[in-house]
């Protein structure tokens, strides 16, 4: 299996990080001025300019070489897995809903502060392996026992983490990972739900950002 998807997103989020390097003349970190001009989550930029593209831009934008190392490596370890469970349409509906859903969590959590990352869209393709061995638990019991497992250990140390390290924005990782199991769950029932899916999601954010908006 070639796993297109996965190293596609991997090679945009490297590209775009080493045009954000260039830009700040750090390959180490990413000037906060740059990730502003490039797209990163601001909510008053959101909300009062109406920026709402920002919500897309930010999930492929890294604040320094350690963010997106560990991005890209979860991605790689998560994402081969997520391809081999779900076709094209629902593994790329599923990562970009869940960044978006991630981000308007984000933007609701923390409405000043600067955010970049693809970590809301990664957890939401994680949470579409929980979904899909949840939906399936009957057929593969062991395996989705041991995933169930390993699953809540790493959500766990994620929590964590999150609580410990204030940079961590683990309001856009909840997010993505309720998003992500609600795909993964019901695409794996039917792939061809997959536009229900997506529109269903589109709904929900566009509505959450006219609430914020109004």
């Amino acid at each position: 299996m070639t796993y297109k998807i996965t190293y596609t997103l991997i090679a945009l989020n490297i590209l775009i990080y080493l045009i954000s390097a260039g830009l700040s003349h750090n390959l180490m970190e990413i000037d906060t001025k740059v990730l502003l001009e490039m797209g990163a989550l601001y909510g008053p930029d959101v909300i009062q300019k109406g920026e709402w593209w920002r919500l897309l831009s930010a999930m492929f934008l890294h604040a320094g070489m350690t963010h997106i190392l560990m991005n890209m490596f979860s991605l790689y370890y998560v994402g081969k897995g997520v391809e081999q469970y779900f076709d094209d349409k629902s593994y790329l509906s599923i990562y970009l809903f869940s960044g978006l859903i991630g981000g308007v969590t984000s933007l609701y959590v923390h409405p000043d502060s600067l955010g970049v990352g693809a970590s809301g869209a990664i957890f939401g393709i994680f949470g579409a392996l929980a979904g899909f061995f949840m939906a399936n638990r009957d057929k593969i019991e062991d395996s989705s026992k041991a995933f169930m497992k390993n699953f809540a250990g790493i959500l766990g140390v994620n929590i964590v983490l999150g609580l410990a390290i204030p940079s961590i924005d683990i309001s856009a990782h909840i997010g993505g990972l309720v998003a992500g199991f609600v795909g993964g769950y019901v695409l794996s029932k039917n792939p061809n739900w997959v536009w229900a899916y997506s529109g269903s999601m589109l709904i929900l954010i566009v509505a959450t950002l006219s609430f914020f908006s109004s």
